[in-house]
């Protein structure tokens, strides 16, 4: 069993939401970044998605590039960020790690390779954002074969025919993008985010999560209600731009928002 689907049948069994936060590998500098994900975790994060930086993030909106811009000016590379999983490995060995991100890197990686290495050094998952299951006859199998959860992302215009063949290609869990846009976008229709968690889950048994404009405790317990798993990304890395002068003040403002948001999903 992988480290993603142990990490969501214990939370099953506890009857717990999972906390999935997103932070940008590299950014403000790569020093920051090991230790951030060891103070998420003992902030109640279940499982966390690494951002590879990217010069084109096509699904991020301007906080998240930045991120990838401030991140790229110290040359942080695909290699450099299954480093940084290498490291976090040495001190955690349970708390599942996906990275998220293109396939431009990975590409020039080389599907096979790039699956090896990021398995050896303890990735659970990918999402690749501009990588659709229909396009993924070579990557998909590198994945599976190597123990990689393919983690693929369903927006709210999916239709039921695509979602099923979505999910049948998906692993881990289905990543429910809850917003027409860019992260960091609009706000939350509750209402219509339970709708279409309702509708996944007549596709797969797989766990649910939801992404793009949960910010704050309230809107995610809004969504852990009806869904799996909560991802909280532009709002963290927020921080990491507000305290990128002041290195050290990022974990603490970073877990503040975990805790609290660990607070309400578990009063749920």
């Amino acid at each position: 069993m992988s480290r993603i689907a142990a990490k969501f049948e214990a939370l099953k069994a506890s009857g717990r939401k999972a906390l999935i936060p997103y932070v940008t590998a590299g950014d403000p500098n790569p020093g920051v970044t090991v230790p951030l994900m060891h103070d998420m975790v003992k902030a109640g994060a279940d499982i966390i998605e690494l951002g590879v930086p990217f010069s084109d993030p096509m699904a991020d909106g301007p906080v998240i590039q930045k991120a990838s811009e401030r991140a790229l000016i110290h040359h942080t590379s695909l290699r450099d960020v299954i480093g940084m999983v290498k490291e976090f490995r040495k001190d955690d060995n349970e708390t599942p790690v996906v990275l998220m991100g293109y396939l431009n890197p990975i590409e020039i990686m080389g599907y096979e390779h790039f699956s090896k290495e990021a398995a050896a050094a303890g990735v659970d998952g990918v999402l690749t954002v501009d990588l659709p299951p229909e396009e993924g006859e070579v990557a998909i199998p590198a994945f599976n074969a190597n123990g990689l959860d393919p983690i693929f992302l369903i927006a709210p215009t999916t239709t039921d025919e695509r979602m099923q063949k979505v999910c049948d290609a998906a692993g881990g869990f289905v990543y429910y993008v809850s917003l027409k846009g860019v992260t960091g976008a609009a706000t939350l229709d509750t209402a219509e985010v339970a709708k279409k968690v309702a509708q996944i889950r007549t596709h797969s048994g797989m766990p649910v999560g939801v992404g793009f404009g949960i910010k704050d405790a309230e809107s995610a317990a809004a969504v852990g209600a009806v869904a799996d798993a909560v991802v909280v990304g532009s709002a963290l890395v927020n921080q990491v731009e507000a305290n990128a002068n002041n290195p050290e003040a990022i974990s603490p403002a970073i877990c503040a928002i975990l805790s609290s948001i660990r607070v309400a999903l578990d009063a749920l």
